[in-house]
């Protein structure tokens, strides 16, 4: 009969296994000792246009501002499909504690989307205005939250407007507007 016991070091199977593991990450894992391992590059002014997100940020910018003058991060998310709009709605009307649930990406996609989104308004001259949102609907009108923890700096990204200062609208892409270029 066999009983568990502490597996000891002269285990030669149990060191065996143990050093494998050492070796490989585990399901394509890399450890952050592995020298190969670097966290995602930060997004500045000089490199946003070569991230993956930013055609489709253009894109969705471009279809915004040919209705209107006003980018709203919210819009924009719509727009590339990563919010739907009845969870928008269901936000607005307070049934969703915080839009970041409602959103169909991670975290880390969303903070370079809002980083790539202010870099690419302000090249196209876009006027940065802060935002109330508050809740629709019978009952309190509170202000609505864009973030589990409520960090101001990120709830300040997410309520930052971008608007054509110009009284004309927008100028398209086939009349010459830098950073709207068709693709």
């Amino acid at each position: 009969m066999h009983t568990p016991e502490a597996k000891t070091a002269s285990d030669p199977k149990h060191l065996r296994y143990y050093a494998a593991m050492k070796q490989k990450p585990i399901s394509g894992h890399r450890r952050k000792t592995d020298a190969a391992w670097s966290p995602t590059p930060l997004v500045t002014a000089a490199n946003f246009h070569e991230d993956l997100l930013f055609p489709r940020i253009k894109r969705a910018v471009a279809a915004i501002l040919q209705r209107g003058k006003v980018v709203a991060p919210v819009d924009v998310l719509v727009e590339m499909d990563l919010l739907a709009p009845e969870h928008l709605d269901d936000w607005r009307r307070g049934r969703v504690p915080y839009l970041e649930r409602v959103i169909h990406c991670n975290l880390t996609k969303l903070s370079r989307f809002l980083r790539i989104l202010r870099f690419h308004a302000h090249d196209l001259n876009l006027v940065p205005s802060l935002t109330a949102y508050m809740r629709w609907g019978k009952g309190p009108q509170m202000r609505l939250r864009f973030t589990k923890t409520g960090d101001p700096k990120l709830e300040e990204a997410y309520a930052r407007h971008f608007v054509w200062p110009g009284k004309s609208p927008f100028p398209s892409a086939q009349e010459g507007s830098p950073g709207l270029s068709a693709e």
